[in-house]
């Protein structure tokens, strides 16, 4: 018997199936061969597009193509994706419930598959890197670049790594051979229609927005903020200085929790990669110190906090850089 705190059941493309937790998924990504699948075929109906979607999974990717982050794409309807469904509805002139109810189905068009084929190339599998566990190892790193093929194809889909082994169920993640195709969710964004004319953080909500002129919906983010209420700056703010694939200068008196900062006691550059500290983006404000920017850890944007700055999942910090601008405001609302 396959323990309910552990499966969820979703349904996708007609086929009923157990939905493994991140714990399930071993070190290499393989899911744990001790739990029994749950699966239930039934029949496929012929898809066409465009058309409404049908389930959460299928809305999360239609709201990420419009760059409508659910944080990390799982199937299931969560705060992050009720929050994204919200401001979505709000966008369309809909009431705001979070609910995925007929009208909001109807409104959220599916125009191509949800899913499509990742093939994992050479190159891909060479640019991998172990990690290592100490401040001083990454800095003598070449890069501090994704650890395994799961890592980096749950990022490049803006997914959950459990949620790719679910897609994938057949697939040793520990032996993965160049070539492979992968089924994953097809989240290739929309072009925005403008670039931002004002970001928005709403401290309380969890979240930041892109707004163009006339105050219309760019963009939606789940984000960190810092854990000590001194250090969550309110007012208006502007963007001072916008980086791609920045190193991090590692400050111990940042970490005064870290027995390795400690014994440190000097600073340390990181070298770029998705494993930095910032992630794959630095969007520096006018307050020394302050910025937005990415994390190697998605999962955890929107429900841990920071050390002072705005922290966002790699994809969305990717996504704000093609947006943001030199003297962009920014205001920081409670």
């Amino acid at each position: 018997m396959v323990s309910p705190r552990l499966y969820s059941v979703i349904l996708f493309s007609g086929v009923l199936i157990g939905l493994p937790t991140l714990g399930e998924c071993a070190a290499s990504g393989q899911p744990d061969s001790s739990a029994p699948p749950v699966v239930t075929f039934k029949p496929v109906p012929v898809r066409t597009y465009p058309r409404p979607v049908e389930s959460w999974l299928e809305a999360q990717i239609v709201l990420a193509r419009h760059r409508i982050s659910c944080g990390p794409i799982d199937g299931i309807s969560g705060e992050q994706s009720a929050a994204a469904l919200r401001a979505f509805q709000a966008a369309a002139h809909l009431p705001p419930t979070g609910r995925l109810d007929e009208t909001t189905r109807d409104a959220l068009i599916l125009e191509t598959p949800p899913l499509k084929q990742l093939l994992l190339t050479a190159e891909d599998l060479a640019c991998l890197q172990p990690l290592s566990p100490t401040w001083l190892g990454k800095s003598r790193q070449t890069a501090l670049a994704y650890e395994t093929p799961l890592e980096l194809v749950a990022e490049q889909t803006h997914a959950s790594p459990a949620f790719i082994c679910l897609l994938n169920p057949a697939v040793d993640w520990a032996n993965l051979p160049p070539g492979t195709s992968l089924n994953v969710p097809a989240v290739d964004a929309t072009e925005p229609p403008s670039r931002a004319a004002q970001l928005h953080v709403y401290l309380a909500a969890h979240v930041l927005e892109a707004r163009d002129a006339g105050g219309g919906l760019i963009a939606h983010f789940p984000v960190s903020i810092a854990r000590d209420v001194e250090k969550r700056p309110v007012g208006e703010l502007h963007v001072a200085i916008v980086i791609a694939d920045p190193d991090y200068t590692f400050n111990p008196d940042t970490f005064p929790e870290s027995a390795e900062a400690k014994e440190l006691a000097r600073k340390l550059i990181l070298p770029p990669g998705p494993n930095n500290p910032v992630g794959v983006a630095w969007i520096g404000l006018d307050r020394p110190g302050y910025g937005i920017h990415g994390t190697p850890l998605p999962e955890n944007v929107g429900r841990t906090e920071s050390h002072g700055c705005f922290r966002l999942a790699n994809w969305d910090a990717l996504t704000l850089r093609t947006l943001a601008w030199v003297g962009l405001p920014v205001m920081v609302e409670p």
